[in-house]
């Protein structure tokens, strides 16, 4: 690709193409929008493509001291990515990249996903005007396959693994001509957009944090939080990169077995066993991805957790019951990176750490929920709730 004004392409580790600034940051001028369109002028985003948008970014920042005092720490704070327009974080990648797209005048978007990024291709390619083509699992959640429905892309469903949507994807935006934002490190302009959840942390948090845990597949994500805390240091607005947590279910933890084992590069995962949907990625053919996710936690002091889908379900639960928050099951291996690590010894207790949310539960309901009870009079209601009241 050609790169934006502003912008140099870089090879990373294995040969991952990266944008970085070619410049230093530039200041945010005022009145240029809500959310990721914020911060425009510090993202390969076109000039007048800001009707794009459907109001991504800009989500809430909550405390949660019982979770904090459950993880042995001073403070937890969580970030509500879940709350962007099609649910999940991938909103902030793809508006970019579809802008990115409009730019080099593409005649489509196609995207390989588990679902939440093709959920996200499809209303921002309907948004730009664009035909859009995702490829998705077989198994992937029916919420997720019914959103995309809605927007009215074509849906491709392979079997196995998401890594066959991935190479999928790649083909067909080459025997098409679309754009492919994918949202691995394939698309490096949909990666930048990532940097505007470390831009609004920096604004929404009342003081620096020591560490920011992020669900992590491939892993775009934890190196989008990463410059863009190191661009809000760059331009005086944050005292430091905080350390990076990438959290992965055991069944598919590729980067986090490259960090126990103390590797330089992570391989592909073989047998991919966990229900965790998001986060079942294999990096099959592409596990240079996962080597800069690797990268970006080491030199910032952080670590690549694994955990059990067990404590990632009771992690979801906790949420839910506790705070109010539904998130999917690929966003509760945050919290249950959290609990896992301060129950470990892991964190200080004086330590600040933010949880990344980012997908919402409503496109992954939890299969265990019991059924509601049918009642027919005031007496049966009551009785019913003195019995699960004991």
């Amino acid at each position: 690709m050609t790169p934006p004004a502003g912008w140099r392409l870089r090879a990373g580790p294995a040969g991952v193409d990266l944008l970085d600034r070619d410049g230093p940051v530039p200041p945010v001028r005022p009145g240029r929008g809500p959310g990721v369109w914020r911060w425009a002028d510090l993202l390969p985003l076109p000039a007048g493509t800001e009707h794009l948008s459907l109001g991504e970014g800009g989500t809430p920042l909550l405390g949660a001291p019982r979770l904090a005092a459950a993880a042995g720490v001073a403070e937890v704070w969580l970030k509500l990515d879940h709350l962007n327009p099609t649910g999940s974080f991938k909103d902030r990648a793809v508006a970019v990249g579809v802008a990115d797209a409009v730019r080099r005048g593409a005649g489509g978007i196609v995207c390989g996903s588990s679902g939440n990024a093709a959920a996200s291709a499809a209303a921002y390619a309907a948004r730009a005007g664009l035909p859009a083509v995702v490829v998705c699992p077989e198994g992937a959640p029916p919420g997720k396959l019914a959103a995309i429905a809605a927007y009215g892309a074509v849906q491709v469903l392979v079997p196995g693994d998401y890594s066959r949507s991935f190479a999928l994807a790649v083909d067909l935006a080459a025997e098409l001509g679309f754009a492919n934002v994918t949202t691995t490190y394939v698309n490096p302009a949909a990666v930048t957009g990532l940097r505007t959840v470390a831009y609004e942390l920096v604004e929404q948090l009342p003081a620096p944090v020591d560490r920011v845990v992020v669900p992590t597949s491939a892993g775009p994500l934890v190196h989008g939080v990463r410059t863009g805390f190191e661009d809000a240091v760059a331009a005086g607005r944050a005292a430091r990169v905080p350390a990076l947590v990438a959290a992965q279910p055991e069944g598919c933890a590729p980067v986090a077995r490259a960090f126990a084992a103390g590797a330089a590069a992570v391989r592909e995962w073989d047998d991919v066993r966990t229900a965790v949907s998001g986060l079942d990625d294999p990096l099959r053919g592409y596990a240079g991805d996962g080597t800069v996710t690797l990268r970006a936690v080491g030199e910032t002091g952080g670590a690549a957790v694994a955990l059990p889908d067990e404590d990632t379900a009771a992690a979801r639960a906790l949420l839910a019951e506790q705070e109010g928050i539904d998130v999917e099951p690929a966003a509760a291996t945050a919290v249950a990176a959290l609990l896992s690590l301060g129950a470990g010894g892991g964190l200080a207790p004086a330590e600040r750490v933010v949880c990344l949310l980012t997908g919402h539960g409503l496109k992954h309901p939890p299969t265990s929920a019991a059924p509601a009870t049918v009642v027919t009079s005031v007496g049966e209601a009551v009785d019913h709730v003195t019995a699960r009241a004991r």
